[in-house]
Protein backbone atom coordinates (compact mmCIF):
# COMPACT_ATOMS: atom_id res chain seq x y z
CA UNK A 1 0.00 0.00 0.00
CA UNK A 2 1.29 3.48 -0.89
CA UNK A 3 0.97 5.84 2.07
CA UNK A 4 1.85 9.52 2.39
CA UNK A 5 2.60 10.72 5.92
CA UNK A 6 2.26 14.48 6.37
CA UNK A 7 4.19 15.37 9.51
CA UNK A 8 6.93 13.29 11.14
CA UNK A 9 6.56 14.28 14.78
CA UNK A 10 6.67 11.80 17.65
CA UNK A 11 3.39 10.19 16.59
CA UNK A 12 4.31 10.18 12.93
CA UNK A 13 7.83 8.83 13.51
CA UNK A 14 6.70 5.73 15.40
CA UNK A 15 3.96 5.09 12.86
CA UNK A 16 6.41 5.45 9.96
CA UNK A 17 8.74 2.90 11.53
CA UNK A 18 5.86 0.41 11.86
CA UNK A 19 4.52 1.01 8.35
CA UNK A 20 7.95 0.47 6.78
CA UNK A 21 8.47 -2.69 8.85
CA UNK A 22 5.14 -3.95 7.48
CA UNK A 23 6.42 -3.44 3.90
CA UNK A 24 4.26 -0.47 2.97
CA UNK A 25 5.50 2.06 0.41
CA UNK A 26 5.84 5.16 2.61
CA UNK A 27 6.58 8.76 1.62
CA UNK A 28 7.10 11.30 4.41
CA UNK A 29 6.70 15.07 4.16
CA UNK A 30 8.08 17.38 6.84
CA UNK A 31 9.08 21.04 6.99
CA UNK A 32 12.15 20.24 9.13
CA UNK A 33 15.13 19.16 7.00
CA UNK A 34 16.91 17.49 9.92
CA UNK A 35 13.79 15.47 10.76
CA UNK A 36 13.58 14.29 7.14
CA UNK A 37 17.21 13.13 7.23
CA UNK A 38 16.68 11.36 10.54
CA UNK A 39 13.55 9.57 9.34
CA UNK A 40 15.31 8.40 6.19
CA UNK A 41 18.37 7.20 8.11
CA UNK A 42 16.38 5.39 10.79
CA UNK A 43 13.55 3.88 8.72
CA UNK A 44 14.58 4.00 5.06
CA UNK A 45 11.31 5.73 4.13
CA UNK A 46 11.43 8.23 1.27
CA UNK A 47 11.30 11.77 2.65
CA UNK A 48 10.47 15.12 1.08
CA UNK A 49 11.49 18.37 2.73
CA UNK A 50 8.81 21.00 2.37
CA UNK A 51 5.51 22.39 3.60
CA UNK A 52 2.75 19.82 3.99
CA UNK A 53 0.23 22.52 3.00
CA UNK A 54 1.91 23.18 -0.36
CA UNK A 55 -0.02 21.29 -3.04
CA UNK A 56 3.12 21.15 -5.19
CA UNK A 57 4.88 19.26 -2.41
CA UNK A 58 1.92 16.90 -2.07
CA UNK A 59 2.08 16.29 -5.83
CA UNK A 60 5.83 15.66 -5.61
CA UNK A 61 5.21 13.08 -2.88
CA UNK A 62 2.93 11.17 -5.24
CA UNK A 63 -0.21 11.91 -3.26
CA UNK A 64 -2.37 11.58 -6.36
CA UNK A 65 -1.34 7.92 -6.68
CA UNK A 66 -1.40 7.10 -2.96
CA UNK A 67 -3.91 4.82 -1.28
CA UNK A 68 -3.87 6.69 2.04
CA UNK A 69 -2.68 9.97 3.48
CA UNK A 70 -2.07 10.53 7.18
CA UNK A 71 -2.48 14.14 8.37
CA UNK A 72 -0.32 14.29 11.50
CA UNK A 73 1.10 17.82 11.72
CA UNK A 74 0.76 19.75 14.99
CA UNK A 75 -1.73 22.29 13.69
CA UNK A 76 -5.38 21.29 13.17
CA UNK A 77 -5.77 24.07 10.62
CA UNK A 78 -2.87 22.65 8.61
CA UNK A 79 -4.25 19.11 8.86
CA UNK A 80 -7.60 20.34 7.54
CA UNK A 81 -5.86 22.07 4.62
CA UNK A 82 -3.94 18.87 3.84
CA UNK A 83 -7.15 16.85 3.92
CA UNK A 84 -8.88 19.25 1.51
CA UNK A 85 -5.99 19.13 -0.96
CA UNK A 86 -5.67 15.35 -0.67
CA UNK A 87 -9.37 15.05 -1.44
CA UNK A 88 -8.92 17.23 -4.52
CA UNK A 89 -6.07 14.95 -5.64
CA UNK A 90 -8.32 11.92 -5.46
CA UNK A 91 -7.05 10.22 -2.31
CA UNK A 92 -9.78 7.88 -1.08
CA UNK A 93 -8.53 7.17 2.44
CA UNK A 94 -7.74 10.31 4.47
CA UNK A 95 -6.87 9.88 8.15
CA UNK A 96 -6.21 12.80 10.48
CA UNK A 97 -5.23 13.32 14.11
CA UNK A 98 -7.57 15.77 15.88
CA UNK A 99 -5.73 17.77 18.54
CA UNK A 100 -8.37 20.34 19.59
CA UNK A 101 -12.02 19.17 19.78
CA UNK A 102 -13.38 22.50 18.53
CA UNK A 103 -11.94 21.71 15.09
CA UNK A 104 -13.95 18.50 14.68
CA UNK A 105 -16.81 20.03 12.62
CA UNK A 106 -14.28 21.57 10.23
CA UNK A 107 -12.57 18.21 9.81
CA UNK A 108 -15.88 16.50 9.13
CA UNK A 109 -16.78 19.03 6.46
CA UNK A 110 -13.72 18.00 4.40
CA UNK A 111 -15.09 14.51 3.81
CA UNK A 112 -12.27 12.96 5.80
CA UNK A 113 -12.37 9.15 6.09
CA UNK A 114 -11.20 8.69 9.69
CA UNK A 115 -10.68 11.23 12.47
CA UNK A 116 -8.77 10.15 15.57
CA UNK A 117 -8.95 12.33 18.68
CA UNK A 118 -5.64 12.76 20.48
CA UNK A 119 -7.46 13.78 23.66
CA UNK A 120 -9.62 10.66 23.62
CA UNK A 121 -6.62 8.43 22.97
CA UNK A 122 -4.67 9.89 25.88
CA UNK A 123 -7.66 9.83 28.23
CA UNK A 124 -8.44 6.25 27.29
CA UNK A 125 -4.82 5.20 27.87
CA UNK A 126 -4.72 6.90 31.27
CA UNK A 127 -8.00 5.32 32.37
CA UNK A 128 -6.81 1.90 31.27
CA UNK A 129 -3.60 2.29 33.30
CA UNK A 130 -5.61 3.39 36.36
CA UNK A 131 -8.54 0.96 36.17
CA UNK A 132 -7.09 -1.99 34.26
CA UNK A 133 -3.32 -2.25 34.84
CA UNK A 134 -3.48 -5.95 33.86
CA UNK A 135 -4.69 -5.01 30.38
CA UNK A 136 -2.61 -3.58 27.55
CA UNK A 137 -4.19 -1.78 24.63
CA UNK A 138 -2.67 -3.03 21.38
CA UNK A 139 -4.43 -0.96 18.72
CA UNK A 140 -7.67 0.91 17.96
CA UNK A 141 -10.18 -0.34 15.41
CA UNK A 142 -12.92 1.47 13.51
CA UNK A 143 -11.65 4.94 14.38
CA UNK A 144 -11.44 4.09 18.09
CA UNK A 145 -14.88 2.47 18.43
CA UNK A 146 -13.21 -0.77 19.49
CA UNK A 147 -9.75 -1.91 20.56
CA UNK A 148 -7.58 -4.99 20.55
CA UNK A 149 -6.59 -5.73 24.14
CA UNK A 150 -4.02 -8.14 25.60
CA UNK A 151 -4.79 -9.84 28.92
CA UNK A 152 -2.30 -12.12 30.70
CA UNK A 153 -3.70 -15.13 32.56
CA UNK A 154 -2.12 -15.26 36.06
CA UNK A 155 -1.37 -18.43 38.03
CA UNK A 156 -4.44 -19.76 39.83
CA UNK A 157 -6.94 -18.00 37.57
CA UNK A 158 -10.28 -19.80 37.37
CA UNK A 159 -10.21 -19.53 33.58
CA UNK A 160 -7.18 -21.83 33.33
CA UNK A 161 -8.11 -25.09 31.53
CA UNK A 162 -11.43 -23.59 30.36
CA UNK A 163 -12.02 -23.61 26.62
CA UNK A 164 -12.89 -20.49 24.64
CA UNK A 165 -16.36 -21.97 24.08
CA UNK A 166 -16.90 -22.52 27.80
CA UNK A 167 -15.76 -19.00 28.64
CA UNK A 168 -17.94 -17.26 26.06
CA UNK A 169 -20.98 -19.21 27.26
CA UNK A 170 -20.63 -17.85 30.79
CA UNK A 171 -23.13 -15.15 31.78
CA UNK A 172 -20.41 -13.05 33.42
CA UNK A 173 -18.30 -12.91 30.25
CA UNK A 174 -19.61 -10.15 27.94
CA UNK A 175 -20.82 -11.27 24.53
CA UNK A 176 -19.36 -8.07 23.07
CA UNK A 177 -15.80 -9.39 23.67
CA UNK A 178 -14.33 -11.64 20.97
CA UNK A 179 -11.24 -13.85 21.22
CA UNK A 180 -8.89 -13.17 18.29
CA UNK A 181 -5.62 -14.70 19.46
CA UNK A 182 -3.81 -16.60 22.22
CA UNK A 183 -0.08 -16.54 22.85
CA UNK A 184 1.11 -19.61 24.78
CA UNK A 185 4.17 -18.49 26.72
CA UNK A 186 5.26 -22.01 27.68
CA UNK A 187 5.47 -23.24 24.07
CA UNK A 188 6.19 -19.81 22.55
CA UNK A 189 3.38 -20.24 20.03
CA UNK A 190 0.53 -18.05 18.82
CA UNK A 191 -2.81 -19.37 17.62
CA UNK A 192 -6.10 -18.07 16.28
CA UNK A 193 -8.41 -19.69 18.83
CA UNK A 194 -11.29 -22.00 18.04
CA UNK A 195 -13.95 -23.04 20.51
CA UNK A 196 -11.98 -25.99 21.83
CA UNK A 197 -8.78 -24.06 22.61
CA UNK A 198 -8.16 -23.97 26.37
CA UNK A 199 -6.29 -21.38 28.45
CA UNK A 200 -3.06 -22.05 30.28
CA UNK A 201 -1.14 -20.26 33.02
CA UNK A 202 0.69 -17.16 31.68
CA UNK A 203 -1.14 -17.24 28.34
CA UNK A 204 -1.73 -13.83 26.77
CA UNK A 205 -5.26 -13.56 25.43
CA UNK A 206 -6.06 -11.04 22.70
CA UNK A 207 -9.61 -9.68 22.70
CA UNK A 208 -11.56 -7.28 20.50
CA UNK A 209 -13.89 -5.14 22.59
CA UNK A 210 -14.62 -1.58 23.58
CA UNK A 211 -13.80 0.03 26.90
CA UNK A 212 -17.28 -0.66 28.33
CA UNK A 213 -16.84 -4.43 28.28
CA UNK A 214 -13.13 -5.05 28.78
CA UNK A 215 -13.30 -4.72 32.58
CA UNK A 216 -15.85 -7.54 33.18
CA UNK A 217 -14.01 -9.69 30.60
CA UNK A 218 -10.68 -9.13 32.34
CA UNK A 219 -12.19 -9.74 35.77
CA UNK A 220 -13.56 -13.07 34.58
CA UNK A 221 -10.31 -14.18 32.92
CA UNK A 222 -7.95 -13.18 35.76
CA UNK A 223 -10.02 -13.85 38.87
CA UNK A 224 -8.43 -16.45 41.16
Amino acid sequence: MRIVVAGAGVTGYELIRTLVANKHDVVVIDVDHEVCEEVYTETGAMTIHGSTTDIRILEKAGTRKSDTILCLVRSDADNIAIAIMAKSLGVKNIIALLRKPEYEPAYRSTGITTLISLTDLLLHQLMMEIEQPKVKTIMPLGGGKAEIYAVEIPPGARSIAMTVREITQQNKFPRECVFVGIYHKESDTFCIPRGDHDLKEWDTVFLVSNSLYIKPATDFLTKT
